[in-house]
């Protein structure tokens, strides 16, 4: 006989209203930033004010991602579409953002290259005010964001559907983290990285007539840009593809359950949002416990929040 024991059904759905104002604030100041620079530029026939203007421009892009990834998952959190789910909505905007930020670094490089090779007139006064406005529009996005890209107050919806057949399991609280506002703010992060690194290279250009150290300065940047970029793709990719959870978790259940008194015939162990872990096992009993029994046994494994065990008697 088979028992198949499924733990409540959980819906792994947070909402994080304050982290969404704090983007929508971040996003007003590098729109209206982007605008004034533009424009400015426009009028007075500056380059550098351009070009910075339209760099914003693709930090404010990677905002709206941020933005519409938070109000979706908040509005979707209660949505049949999603069986565990908008957890992973988050994790999508981070990803989506950091690949953005790839491609900002890829041009930065691209860019500065062009440049090392063809000196450009550069005015050097115009460029490092430039420069102080963008720094000081980025510290003051990294302030309202900072609070909410690592510690953040989310708040878990679980959608609980009790059966006859379903037993609670203990809630553990886990430190959440919000790969869409860490993408974020590593976007204002990147964007004071090149402002300091531009302000830097133009002192020592205008003063010892350094011109290259501008475009050296500027393929630093997109490295390490590109360094923390990555970061976040190796971050959310696996939770985005169903990656099992790390071997030595893998093993310690493993080695709880032989222990326990069964052997395991099958077992997925994977993330369904960037703090919840959902567990599928099968399990052989030598000596006819049953799932409410290895239920108990794994209760110190509380990465795991959603849990389905499948009991089979030996001999099957």
């Amino acid at each position: 006989m088979t028992t198949s024991l499924c733990s409540k059904s959980h819906t792994f759905s947070y909402s994080n209203t304050e982290g969404e104002k704090q983007t929508f604030y971040v996003l007003l100041l590098t729109v209206i930033t982007m605008a004034v620079e533009i424009t400015a530029g426009s009028l007075f026939g500056s380059m550098a004010l351009l070009a910075d203007g339209w760099h914003m421009g693709t930090h404010a892009a990677a905002f709206c991602i941020t933005l519409f990834a938070l109000r979706y998952s908040r509005k979707n959190q209660d949505s049949r579409l999603y069986s565990f789910g908008t957890g992973k909505v988050s994790v999508l905007g981070g990803f989506t953002s950091a690949i953005g930020l790839e491609i900002v670094a890829l041009l930065m490089v691209v860019e500065s290259i062009h440049r090392l090779f063809s000196p450009q007139t550069i005015e050097f006064n115009e460029a490092i005010f430039v420069a102080v406005i963008g720094l000081t529009v980025n510290i003051l996005s990294m302030f309202l964001l900072h609070d909410h890209h690592d510690h953040h107050d989310h708040h878990d919806h679980h959608d609980h559907h009790d059966h006859h057949d379903h037993h609670s399991e203990h809630e553990h609280e886990h430190h959440h983290e919000d790969h869409n506002i860490k993408a974020a703010y590593m976007h204002v992060l990147a964007d004071a990285l090149t402002s300091v690194l531009a302000i830097v290279a133009l002192i020592v250009g205008k003063y010892l007539g350094w011109v290259w150290l501008d475009p050296v300065m500027g393929i630093v940047g997109a490295l390490v840009i590109t360094k923390w970029a990555w970061g976040l793709v190796r971050q959310t990719s696996p939770i985005l593809l169903d990656a099992q959870v790390d071997e030595k978790y893998e093993q310690r259940i493993l080695q709880k359950i032989t222990q326990s008194g069964a052997t395991v015939k099958d077992l997925h162990m994977w993330k369904v949002s960037a703090n919840h872990y959902a567990a599928m096992m099968t399990l052989t009993s030598r000596d006819g416990k049953d799932v409410a029994f290895f239920r108990h046994e794994l209760e110190e494994f509380d990465k795991i929040s959603h849990l389905t065990i499948e009991v089979q008697p030996l001999g099957r």
